[in-house]
């Protein structure tokens, strides 16, 4: 069985894939400390909810936005699993070459997510991950990743609201029935998701406009991509696993 982690800023997501098919996907809150063990014997857990033994476990593969944690998690799973993860990162052979003016500044996150979004859909392609930023990335027919757009996530959109504003409450991030609000709650829900779709509608607009590729696919990725993309055609293909399904791409070409 291959794991494959994606440590993002908000939360740590899991997969867990035998041959080609996803058994399980699971998520954790990154921002709380944990130790070795506590990694450790969280992903046996996971493992064992899922009637897997841990020794089935043969490889691991990780991308990180937050090096933080990458100590701990890394030596609980050569603790428990005796397996040492591989790291996306430098040197790492991806398929895909970062054609960007520095290489080295651009997210393991958004390259897993290039990676996926070319094998899997072909290009030219637009890769938009409604994670903690929204993220859009332009990988080429090529699969040159030549171009990228960094927005605020939607989260981060409504922490800025609540947070900033003393009179305006936390609320659930959803649509409502319809733009025209009658009340706080739904007026604030109406500016964060039309907000976030007229944006989203304006920047595939934009990139298409200016790299000339009128037909280029777009695919969406994320936590928050769903609510977005049901409410759009400028959003041909909205995949919540694209991140991990990258995560086993570049691994399979690690043995190439």
């Amino acid at each position: 069985m291959l794991v494959t982690i994606d440590v993002g800023n908000s939360n740590i997501t899991i997969g867990l894939f035998e041959g080609n098919t996803i058994k399980g996907t699971f998520r954790m809150t990154t921002k709380i400390p944990r130790t070795s063990d506590e990694y450790g014997i969280f992903l046996m857990d996971l493992l064992a909810a899922r009637n897997m033994p841990h020794k089935s476990v043969k490889a691991v593969i990780i991308a990180s936005v937050v090096p933080d944690v990458m100590h701990s998690l890394t030596s609980g799973i050569v603790k428990y699993f005796q397996v040492k993860p591989i790291i996306v990162g430098p040197g790492i052979r991806t398929g895909i070459k970062l054609a960007t003016e520095n290489p080295r500044e651009m997210g393991a996150d958004r390259i897993v997510d290039a990676v996926a979004a070319y094998e899997l859909y072909g290009g030219p392609v637009l890769v938009i991950d409604f994670g903690t930023a929204t993220t859009h990335d332009l990988v080429l027919e090529d699969g040159s990743l030549v171009a990228g757009v960094t927005a605020p996530g939607l989260r981060i959109s409504a922490n800025a609201l609540w947070n900033n504003a003393a009179k305006l409450p936390e609320i659930e991030i959803r649509k409502p029935d319809s733009i025209l609000a009658k009340n706080t709650v739904t007026s604030m829900q109406a500016g964060l998701i039309y907000g976030c779709i007229g944006q989203t509608e304006y920047i595939i607009r934009k990139m298409k406009e200016e790299a000339g590729l009128a037909q280029m696919k777009v695919v969406a990725t994320g936590g928050l991509g769903k609510i977005i993309s049901k409410e759009t055609s400028a959003i041909d293909t909205y995949d919540p696993d694209l991140t991990l399904k990258g995560l086993k791409l570049i691994y399979e070409k690690q043995g190439k």
